[in-house]
């Protein structure tokens, strides 16, 4: 994918146009916003495959505008950022993000990471066109989960947009029900990288999941917790 197309998403104009020299230098198309407003018009002009964000922005922070642009596109998205605590890294990865570098970062490790994430996303777009996910509605307990739009339906009516990360768990959950799921297959699933060592970010995105159907989080009746092992959904599926 070296032709692939990267939008750079950063409002300092020396680290902006570094991004731009090393891609451009590495055989990439680029493209440059420096605030929310001009994202979404850029990703539907241009064949975008893989957002550089900031989190620190004008208006708009990155990690609201990521979440905004996952819900609307199937793209790679990666957080370039100073903002180096590890909450701030969960909440970027669970937003959906695929990867997470803080400045500053040594360029040739970016390059790589990018390289790897793009032939990923190469590798799953295939994977995609010879195995299509099945689109049909799904149904459990009187609730809907929409996978065209990534919208759950509550037994009222009520329509709720998850994120990438939160969606891929639960349609790995789902795919496997009565049967545990480790962490390592859900971090695959929802990023397509290994488990790290003290990695939270599973943890948070069944908890966040947990929020949207579960009426008591502490006894949940769709996803329990298998201490020391991972998780597994135990909801009605209607077939």
């Amino acid at each position: 994918m070296k032709e692939a197309n990267i939008l750079i998403i950063e409002d300092e104009d020396v680290t902006r146009l570094s991004l731009q020299n090393l891609f451009e230098g590495e055989g990439y198309r680029t493209h440059l916003a420096t605030n929310g407003e001009e994202i979404l018009s850029v990703i539907e002009s241009h064949n975008i495959d893989l957002v550089l964000m900031d989190i620190n922005l004008p208006g708009k922070n990155g990690l609201i505008l990521a979440r905004e642009v996952l819900q609307r596109h199937q793209i790679g998205l990666m957080f370039v950022t100073s903002r180096d605590s590890e909450v701030d890294k969960v909440l970027g990865l669970e937003i959906g993000a695929d990867d997470y570098i803080t400045k500053p970062f040594n360029p040739r490790e970016l390059t790589i990471r990018v390289r790897n994430l793009l032939n990923r996303l190469s590798r799953s777009e295939n994977h995609t066109t010879t195995a299509q996910e099945d689109t049909s509605v799904i149904q459990f307990d009187n609730w809907k989960l929409d996978p065209n739009s990534r919208q759950m339906i509550s037994p009222r009516g009520e329509k709720i947009a998850i994120p990438r990360g939160e969606y891929r768990a639960l349609r790995l959950l789902m795919e496997n029900r009565g049967k545990i799921v480790s962490r390592q297959e859900l971090i695959r699933r929802m990023t397509g990288r290994e488990l790290r060592e003290n990695d939270r970010t599973v943890d948070v995105t069944i908890r966040r999941l947990r929020k949207h159907f579960e009426s008591d989080e502490q006894s949940p009746e769709f996803i329990n917790t298998i201490h020391g092992e991972g998780y597994r959904f135990v909801g009605n599926l209607d077939s």
